[in-house]
């Protein structure tokens, strides 16, 4: 059954091939594929994004992200979801923002994939109603934290591609952190292990213009770089990936229940091990003392990063091949698409009877 797949990108974060958070390139991923497979996908994000499919921009915030700018964007989304859907026959509407139910469609097959953790959204929003709303994990980790009343279906495990990331290349003495930078990230806590390793760090992420994160960037990461811990600014795929695939080790700092972590998939996919603290699915992703380590405070990142030099490249590489293909996960989609695709044609078929 050729489809036609509306994709509703966060309200304030662009989406591409170069879009750096994890809800943004599975987006991405899945919008490629509709396009490759002769379905028709249709994306709504804001300016500055770009799909493979059909483009239905919103205007950017570019200021404070405040309350305000949320409510606007938030806005723009739920013109730009009726304007699609008057305009295409759609059969899925999909959504990926953590402030999905703000322009949450009132009617028709609804999917919505839950990127963060489960504890940041509305608790009402994870108790629909409605038989053609479906809400999902990203990894059984994830789901496993969903709160008493939730309904969710079983979780679709993230995946990469691990060919079009893997470009062998000869490593250099350096750490790497790829991330937003905000305070739930710890990239204080990198740079801090990292001079006790006496390692230089690589930080390529996003400042997004919330006031707390220009603060803690301002406050806590900002003072602590010098000329071998050094700030790169956002990166884009073909930076992020040469990056990945020369450096010794990727470091996860993060202080969040991680949900599924992309980025530590990619280092893997890369053939480069990962140091991280053991929060949220990471224990599920870094198998400890074969493709990376799981450490509970800085004195063992800092340890950790020294030692993942002795860690196998190829070992890393082999389990992310076997662990995360991004063909599952395609795979799994698709399917849950046809699901909901069906169960919209049967309840059109049963109001036409009536």
């Amino acid at each position: 059954m050729t489809l036609t797949v509306l994709n509703v990108a966060y309200s304030l974060a662009p989406v591409g091939p170069d879009a750096v958070g994890g809800a943004e390139q599975v987006l991405s991923m899945l919008d490629r594929a509709l396009v490759r497979d002769g379905h028709r996908s249709i994306v709504v994000a804001c300016r500055g994004s770009s799909a493979a499919g059909t483009l239905v921009e919103t205007p950017a915030e570019t200021g404070v992200l405040d309350e305000t700018a949320k409510k606007r964007a938030q806005q723009a989304h739920r013109g730009a979801i009726a304007t699609a859907r008057a305009r295409w026959p759609i059969d899925i509407v999909h959504l990926h923002g953590i402030d999905f139910d703000t322009y949450l469609p009132g009617d028709g097959p609804t999917l919505v994939t839950l990127h963060l953790p489960l504890s940041w959204y509305a608790p009402e929003a994870l108790r629909p109603a409605r038989e053609d709303l479906w809400l999902h994990a990203v990894s059984d980790a994830q789901h496993k934290t969903a709160p008493a009343g939730s309904r969710l279906v079983a979780p679709i495990p993230n995946g990469v591609d691990v060919d079009g990331l893997n470009q062998p290349r000869s490593r250099r003495d350096f750490a790497l952190v790829l991330s937003r930078i905000c305070p739930e990230k710890g990239i204080h806590l990198a740079i801090e292990a990292a001079k006790r390793a006496s390692v230089p760090l690589a930080i390529g992420g996003q400042i997004y213009p919330y006031q707390t994160h220009v603060e803690y960037f301002a406050n806590e990461v900002r003072p602590r770089l010098d000329r071998r811990r050094r700030f790169l600014g956002p990166l884009g795929f073909s930076a992020k990936r040469r990056l990945l695939n020369v450096a010794r080790c990727l470091v996860i700092p993060s202080l969040a229940a991680e949900t599924s972590s992309l980025v530590a998939m990619e280092a893997l996919a890369c053939g480069t091990p990962v140091v991280a603290f053991p929060n949220g699915a990471l224990p599920n992703v870094v198998e400890h003392g074969e493709t990376g380590f799981l450490v509970n405070d800085v004195d063992e990142m800092a340890t950790a990063i020294l030692a993942s030099a002795e860690l196998s490249n190829e070992a890393c590489l082999s389990a992310a091949r076997r662990r995360f293909s991004l063909d599952r996960m395609i795979s799994a989609y698709m399917d849950t698409y046809q699901a909901l695709a069906k169960l919209g044609t049967s309840r059109a078929e049963l109001r036409a009877a009536r």
